[in-house]
């Protein structure tokens, strides 16, 4: 096989496997509150702290990628990503989850997209909204797969076993995906391109990197609180937990839709384009969210979210690479996520208050498509494909 497709192999197996296991976290919320009788708010903030830390994690990934390359970053990362998982089954107070979030699920989360993107990026030179559209929808795989699966073993086992096996098998087959994972080599072979483009001191000075930033920082509290909370308000609304991970399965297959087809307009529009594409839909799905109480058009706002939850994640790491070229990708990829991230780890906690105040999701829900209302606005001010001197560099 291509070496460029055992790339793709790998970058894939690490998308599903720990996105996957995160969307999981959703229906651990009921089994812990149910288990402990801790708060919403509670439970939320270990997402919270898993997603703060994902982003100092992803600027020490990429750089670590830059340096010596994604195998060795993927094959520690995913390793104790799994383990973490699995180390769940042994929590009895709130700081147990905390630091098992902080430790081990941030660090997974931290380099799964920096690393295998920035792979991506380098080896597609030409394709890479398209193949990275392919290797996101591992993670739409893995969101559809894992919460039905997770669901039959916390009923059959109880939701300490099911998380062991989760977790340990997760970090096998992490490690086994690492191992696929490479850099082009240079000289250029003919299936690659010698990294180019700016250094991450000369993209500091630019418009577009804090636009990305802000805009980061203004969408991700939604990609972090919706999946979270989604399963929870379904059962809230009366629907069996088994109902409730179908929520989570619709969110993955539609996002699927969503990834493969940003990836592949984005290699005819360009970043600019494709965000808009995105951001659009999310805020009427946000918006509609606050008055459906339907079961039926619960599902459909779900597929409606998803799509553009999948669009948003595809269209990161080809924008950077389109904007600045890949000589520091990881790198500002992982200042990026830093900014999402922070934005990100208030999102779920937020929405857990507003639940424990309020018995509703509702303002959470508004709050959120403010948010991302003010990202679109932002998106119209990056440059255009046609007006940037950088573009085509990578």
């Amino acid at each position: 096989m291509d070496r460029r497709y055992l790339v793709v192999l790998g970058a894939i197996m690490t998308q599903f496997l720990v996105i996957g296991l995160f969307f999981i976290y959703s229906l651990l919320i009921k089994e812990l509150e149910l288990e402990f009788g801790w708060s919403r708010t509670v439970l939320s903030i270990g997402a919270s702290i898993a997603g703060l830390l994902m982003g100092g994690y992803a600027i020490i990934g990429g750089r670590l990628s830059d340096l010596f390359g994604p195998r060795v970053v993927l094959t520690c990362s995913g390793l104790l990503y799994g383990l973490g998982y699995a180390s769940i089954s042994l929590i009895s107070e709130p700081w147990h989850l905390y630091v098992i979030c902080g430790l081990f699920l941030g660090l997974g989360m931290g380099t799964h997209d920096v690393v295998t993107l920035g792979a991506i990026a380098r080896w597609f030179p030409n394709r890479k909204g398209m193949m990275t559209g392919i290797v996101k929808s591992g993670t739409a795989a893995g969101q559809v797969i894992l919460p039905p699966v997770a669901a039959i073993l916390i009923a059959t086992y109880g939701w300490a076993h099911a998380m062991q096996f989760l977790g340990i098998g997760a970090a096998l087959l992490l490690v086994v995906g690492a191992q696929f994972m490479r850099v082009p080599p240079e000289p250029d072979t003919g299936n690659s391109t010698p990294a180019a483009g700016l250094s991450f001191a000369q993209v500091r000075r630019t418009r577009g990197f804090w636009t990305l930033c802000v805009m980061q920082l203004l969408f991700f509290p939604a990609l972090m609180t919706v999946p979270l909370h989604t399963a929870v308000h379904g059962m809230d609304l009366g629907m069996s937990q088994a109902t409730a991970a179908g929520l989570l399965s619709v969110i993955g297959a539609s996002s699927v839709v969503g990834r493969l087809s940003i990836g592949a307009f984005f290699d005819r529009l360009g970043g600019r384009t494709a965000y808009l594409l995105c951001l659009a839909p999310m805020i009427t799905a946000l918006t509609l969210l606050v008055f459906v109480r339907d079961h039926q058009l619960m599902f459909a706002l779900m597929a409606l979210y998803g799509a553009a939850h999948g669009g948003l994640f595809v269209v990161v790491a080809p924008t950077i690479a389109e904007l600045f070229g890949t000589r520091a990708h990881g790198s500002i990829f992982g200042v990026i996520v830093f900014f999402g991230t922070t934005g990100g780890a208030i999102g779920p906690i937020f929405a857990g208050q507003v639940f424990d105040r309020t018995g509703s999701y509702d303002i959470a829900f508004a709050s959120l498509a403010t948010m991302i209302g003010s990202a679109l606005i932002l998106a119209c001010f990056l440059p255009r494909r046609d007006t940037n001197p950088v573009a085509g560099v990578s």
